[in-house]
């Protein structure tokens, strides 16, 4: 298998990468640009925990919102997915690998996505 480099493009899925430290944990983000859509694992460890699956439909304002695999109290994924689907207008498949112990660093995870998505909307 070869090294994906980061913004690297393979054959219409392009890869981007960022972490930063919050709170006092380094926190590593991991985007596939999808035709139409993107894939977000946030987590401080390679762990798939869960995934999320959420897009916008035609007959509500609020975009679907799924489940896809993981322990369905933790709804971290699907409000995730469900509000970067609302904002990107896409297609929207999350992992949320983080533990559920400070709301706190929810928050500042979720601010950190907004930022890059400002700063690179192109990486996703």
């Amino acid at each position: 298998m070869t090294e994906m480099m980061n913004g690297s493009d393979f054959g219409g899925v392009s890869v981007h990468n960022f972490s930063e430290k919050i709170l006092e944990q380094v926190v590593h983000f991991h985007v596939m640009k999808l035709n139409g859509g993107f894939f977000l694992w946030v987590g401080s460890a390679p762990v798939l925990s869960n995934l999320a699956v959420s897009m916008s439909s035609k007959y509500d304002s609020m975009p679907l919102s799924t489940l896809v695999m993981g322990d369905p109290s933790n709804t971290a994924a699907n409000s995730l997915a469900q509000r970067l689907a609302k904002r990107t207008k896409k297609q929207v498949f999350v992992s949320y690998s983080l533990p559920m112990t400070d709301s706190s660093l929810s928050l500042l995870v979720e601010n950190r996505i907004k930022k890059e998505l400002e700063l690179h909307p192109e990486n996703f």
